[in-house]
C-alpha cells in the first residue's frame, strides 16, 4: 500500500495516488469526494472517520478533495459534493450523494461487502 497522509484513519487521496490507493486496492474502497468549504462534507468527516475504524481491514476510506484534485472528481463525475462512492475491483458499484446518516453510510458498506 502506498504512503498516504492520513484524517484519522481516513487517507487522502489525490490525482497521483487515486489510481493505487482506489482502483488497485484489494478490497472494497468508500471514497469521499468533498471540499473544505462544503458544510455538508463537514457534516459527514466524523461519521467516515468512526467508519473506517470500525471496517479496519475490511474497507478502506479514502478522501479527495474535489478543489484540490479536480481532474480525479471529473473522471468519476462528480458534480455535487459530498458524493461517495464504493469502489471494487476499481469500479464504482455504489454512489451516494450529499450528507448521509451513519446507517446510511453502514448499509451502502455492508452491502458491498456481502456481495464480495
Amino acid at each position: 500500500m502506498t504512503d498516504a497522509p492520513t484524517l484519522g484513519a481516513v487517507i487522502e487521496a489525490g490525482d497521483s495516488t487515486f489510481r493505487d490507493l482506489v482502483l488497485e486496492a484489494s478490497g472494497p474502497v468508500l471514497v469521499d469526494f468533498s471540499a473544505a468549504w462544503c458544510a455538508p462534507c463537514r457534516l459527514v468527516e466524523p461519521l467516515l472517520a468512526e467508519l473506517a475504524v470500525t471496517y479496519r481491514g475490511r474497507v478502506r476510506v479514502v478522501r479527495v478533495d474535489t478543489d484540490a484534485h479536480p481532474a480525479t472528481a471529473a473522471a468519476f463525475g462528480v458534480v455535487s459534493i459530498p458524493t461517495l462512492s464504493v469502489f471494487s475491483s476499481g469500479e464504482v458499484v455504489r454512489t451516494a450523494i450529499g450528507a448521509r446518516p451513519k446507517p446510511e453510510l453502514v448499509a451502502l458498506i455492508e452491502d458491498v461487502l456481502a456481495a464480495r
